[in-house]
């Protein structure tokens, strides 16, 4: 849920384009919501181009150091102050931090606090790689190497040794640091191939004719846009062919390859520690970075593979992401327009009469007394009733996750001595933004007039948690979903500052009809103008609060001041101003700094100060959170939702790319609305989407993303998992898929937490020698053992995937057969699925625990285990569980298992001292790919009955049951062993 415009830029793929073609509508333009063209810098040809006029540095004074070196860099000519005022002096540091790991600083030389100019971005906000205690052994060991010249100017290069490859090159052009601008380029190899950059709807792998522009926003999902988050990150994977005979790697620089030649990859990162907002230029044989303040503090990594580059990234730079509780990876329900308890109640009760399982109800503001945060509605959400509701909700097992919004209503103080307690504590203790003349910095968003927290004053977090508190005493919840933290305003500028004395402020919103349409008095709010599709503030209410606002997208350098507000150089930032539905960049926070340096942190902080609110509740529980807006390490602290999505194709492929995307930035968990937000999704759609229909369904898409939520807008139709009589069993029988694999996936989890592993994987991760898969981005791989081939296409009852490795010693089993599939090597082969069936694969050499599907995760928790053993062509599979009481911040005890079976026996390797506690017996053990009849299988060296040994000699499974007697005690309380023999 948001305000947003719901921009859409018609910059689809050919895939889009096939739905357009096919005469499916798609979302409005941007070209619906903008009637005055923009013109960002870089597509405006009369723009100064900075490489023609600006003279460069020169690097002098170098000082060799334990770690590198440090030197200067001096403007080598007269300043040609293009996009704000060239900086003359500047440090150069050059730092050899671990055995993978470089890191290159420029920044001006002389910075001091009354310098607004020169804003350095603290350590105490975004950590700063520092080197790791061996990194001074380690030096030689680096497979990066740093070189500089200064000739015509300053430039420098990065190679990596082992494949003598120029990884970056700012040869050829020329460093500009402007107080406003700061630009450097590398060259590229022809057809290369990143990820990352983001948070942006796009395919996986970013193509080299995009410009990506980082700049948090409140944008409803736009194409190729930028979005809610920050991530300055890039992955850069690069082929060779190998020779047979020399061994030598020569570079592939085209799409074509040959089925003969061996190929190889090496991955290195770079990410660019910069929160300013930034266009990055991709283009067919460069990129180019421009941002609008703050430092080049750039770190290389040297993987040689993606995951390892992704797992250095976190482990050095932004932390390991947030264990999750167990109940987290449920199923969530939501919907705006759930308008008071007694409707929430009927939402439990029609999911547990019908045996669906429901792990979380989620409220949106509706619950809200006028939208106004910390505060029930007393008719419709009462403290009283709804303590009753989550008494009973908690006694099933299940939990309550409320929306927070990132702005703080304003009362008016002269109407009838109206109060608001959580706007009154705030601003006693100084913790709101402010204008630059030192008053309240007044904004407008859903309750009216609104102030923001300031999170970098002395208070500000303090405050937002007491409020958490207080409230939580008054309402049970278990969660807290953060929106609207880009920062979000709907009006330019403090709108509201003299305004709000005026009386109180109600934002009009579109209705579902179409523009203009105003629909008021919705159901629970009278006298308040209600939303409709997409949540779009009406221009009649951008006009009344900004008219006497003059917009402009640049303004000429002044050597004097920055003009924070029209910056000289203008990003392609999607709503186009910058103050533009988020906070003025002219704000200025408690310590001086102003927000124009700090947006893209807003979010982050919020999820920060959120973590420590839920901390102070549940001192013991690991907080849950998903936010919106985010920065690289929010992952630390929260999930993240994919935000104000479409119910079309279109979304549903690219929930895809995005999910992985977050993977890459160290958000593991991550979800999108199932079956769309904003518009009705259909049967069809939903059911390929969330939701299966007839009775052959088996699953669905979102079942396998880490978070898994179905939540849509108050115009659109009700798309909950009963919606269709037709759906009910198929879509419990795709629920019982999930939790399955819920064991599985939570180890996951652990994997990510403690080394940075990845949980959603691209093909190319888990098969980094193969070049087919460099743009893969429609089937994924859940860890390493489950690949998912979804329906992507309206209408389709086939697809086509590929099945990496087969040729080459992999084998793949059939979800629901257990049978190995038939493919060629490198085939796109075409694959059965049937409305309502997603085809889903277990990958050989893997071993995946898993327990009984239950309405809960409480109750799935308490439910005998199983094993399911997929061999490779070899006969050998290994795999690992991870357990602890699901919510610990700091587990007393833990429990961890691994799996090895090789020459027809399997091994159970228990550690820990987590104990279930009713233990679970171990049910069965279903092996895949058993090639021969089978006579007899021991268990501990105990003959199973043979009434409990079932051999199919066409699919090749054996499956062993009636294991709970020999397991009373508990599957994991001891190791075990099963034999069988041919």
């Amino acid at each position: 849920m948001s305000n947003t415009y719901f921009y859409i830029v018609i910059l689809f793929s050919n895939f889009v384009f096939s739905l357009v073609s096919s005469g499916q509508t798609l979302a409005p333009t941007a070209i619906d919501y903008i009637e005055a063209a923009r013109t960002p810098t870089y597509a405006d040809p009369t723009a100064i181009d900075a490489q023609e006029v600006c003279p460069g540095y020169t690097a002098f004074d170098v000082v060799q150091t334990k770690l590198g070196f440090t030197a200067s860099l001096v403007l080598d000519g007269c300043p040609c102050n293009a996009y704000g005022t060239d900086i003359e002096l500047l440090n150069l540091t050059v730092e050899y931090q671990s055995a993978d790991r470089l890191a290159i600083r420029i920044n001006p030389t002389y910075v001091e606090d009354t310098n607004s100019s020169h804003y350095i971005l603290p350590d105490d906000l975004i950590h700063r790689p520092t080197a790791d205690p061996n990194a001074e052994s380690m030096i030689q060991d680096n497979d990066l190497k740093f070189t500089w010249r200064n000739e015509p100017t300053f430039s420098f290069s990065v190679h990596r040794a082992s494949t003598n490859d120029t990884l970056f090159s700012t040869v050829g052009t020329k460093l500009i640091y402007e107080n406003q601008f700061i630009e450097f380029a590398s060259t590229l190899p022809e057809n290369y191939n990143l990820y990352g950059l983001g948070e942006t709807i796009h395919g996986l792998r970013l193509g080299n004719d995009f410009t990506k522009t980082i700049y948090s926003a409140d944008a409803g999902d736009p194409v190729d846009g930028n979005i809610y988050g920050s991530h300055p990150i890039y992955y850069d994977t690069r082929y060779y062919i190998v020779d047979p005979k020399s061994g030598n790697l020569a570079p592939v620089t085209t799409n074509a390859t040959i089925a003969a030649n061996t190929y190889v990859s090496y991955t290195h990162g770079l990410y660019n520690r910069n929160a300013h907002g930034q266009d990055i230029l991709l283009r067919p044989t460069n990129i180019t970075w421009r941002m609008l303040g703050g430092s080049i503090d750039l770190y290389f990594y040297a993987g040689p593979t993606l995951p390892r580059v992704a797992s250095a990234y976190q482990e050095s730079a932004i932390g390991l992401p947030a264990m999750q509780q167990y109940f987290t990876f449920g199923f969530h329900q939501c919907r705006w327009g759930y308008s008071n308890w007694t409707m929430l109640q009927d939402v439990v009760d029609t999911h547990a009469s019908l045996d669906i399982p429901l792990e979380s109800i989620w409220t949106d503001i509706d619950y809200m007394t006028h939208y106004r945060n910390f505060d029930n509605d007393a008719d419709r959400f009462g403290y009283e009733e709804g303590t009753t509701f989550l008494s009973n909700l908690h006694a099933g097992g299940q939990h309550y996750i409320p929306i927070v919004d990132s702005a703080i209503y304003v009362p008016n103080a002269n109407e009838n001595g109206e109060e608001y307690a959580p706007f009154d504590n705030g601003n006693a203790t100084n913790s709101f933004l402010k204008n630059p003349d030192g008053s309240l910095y007044v904004g407008q968003v859903w309750p009216g007039y609104t102030a923001f927290p300031d999170w970098l004053s002395h208070n500000g977090t303090q405050w937002w948690i007491n409020e958490t508190v207080a409230w939580h005493d008054k309402l049970d919840f278990d969660g807290i979903w953060i929106d609207m933290n880009e920062v979000s305003s709907f009006c330019v500028g403090s709108c509201g500052s003299i305004n709000h004395l005026r009386g109180p402020s109600r934002p009009q919103f579109q209705s579902a009809q179409g523009p203009g349409v105003i629909v008021q008095n919705y159901e629970g709010f009278p006298n308040v103008v209600e939303t409709g599709k997409g949540r779009s503030a009406t221009s009649g209410l951008v006009a009344q609060s900004a008219s006497d606002v003059s917009i402009q997208l640049t303004n000429t350098p002044d050597s004097n001041v920055r003009n924070v507000t029209h910056p000289p150089y203008a990003i392609n930032n999607v709503q186009g101003d910058l103050a533009e539905h988020a906070v003025s960049p002219d704000a200025v926070h408690d310590d001086g700094r102003q927000e124009y340096d700090m947006h893209n942190l807003y979010g982050h902080q919020t999820l920060q100060a959120t973590y420590q609110a839920l901390l102070s509740i549940f001192p013991t529980k690991r907080p849950f959170i998903i936010g919106r807006a985010t920065f690289a390490g929010s992952g630390v602290f929260s999930g993240h939702w994919g935000g104000d999505n479409y119910s079309q194709w279109a979304y549903m492929f690219f929930s895809i790319p995005q999910a992985l995307s977050f993977s890459l930035f160290g958000i593991p968990m991550f979800g999108v609305d199932t079956c769309g937000f904003g518009g009705d999704s259909d049967e069809e759609l939903c059911n390929r989407w969330m939701q299966p229909s007839n009775c052959t369904a088996r699953t669905r898409l979102s079942a396998f993303f880490p978070f898994y939520r179905n939540h849509n807008d108050v115009s659109s139709s009700p798309q909950e998992a009963y919606v269709w009589p037709s759906v009910i069993s198929a879509t419990k029988t795709a629920m019982a898929i999930r939790f399955q694999l819920l064991p599985y996936m939570y180890t996951l989890f652990h994997l990510a937490h403690t080394t940075g592993s990845t949980v959603m994987r691209a093909l190319a991760w888990e098969f980094p020698n193969d070049p087919t898969l460099v743009a893969a981005d429609r089937q994924f791989f859940l860890g390493p053992a489950i690949l998912i081939t979804p329906v992507l296409t309206q209408g389709s009852i086939i697809v086509d995937g590929v099945f990496p490795g087969v040729g080459q010693g992999e084998v793949y089993y059939d979800w629901y057969t257990k049978s190995a599939i038939t493919a060629r090597a490198k085939e796109n082969k075409t694959i059965s699925a049937p409305l309502g069936h997603i085809p889903v694969y277990i990958r050989g050499r893997h071993i995946i625990a898993t327990q009984e599907p239950a309405l809960t995760t409480r109750d799935a928790r308490k439910t005998p285990w199983s094993v399911i053993v997929a061999l490779g062509m070899e006969g050998s599979a290994s795999g690992s569980l991870y357990l602890d009481d699901g919510e610990s911040l700091m587990p007393d005890s833990t429990l961890y298992v691994i799996f090895q079976a090789a020459e027809r026996s399997m091994y159970a390797t228990v550690s820990g001292n987590y104990s279930e506690l009713k233990p679970n017996p171990l049910a069965n053990i279903m092996i895949l790919g058993v090639d021969h009849p089978v006579i007899r299988v021991e268990f501990n060296g105990e003959m199973v009955p043979t009434t409990g040994v079932r051999y199919n000699e066409t699919s090749k499974v054996l499956n062993i049951t009636g294991l709970q007697d020999m397991t009373e005690n508990g599957a994991w309380n001891r190791d075990w062993m099963i034999e069988w023999y041919c």
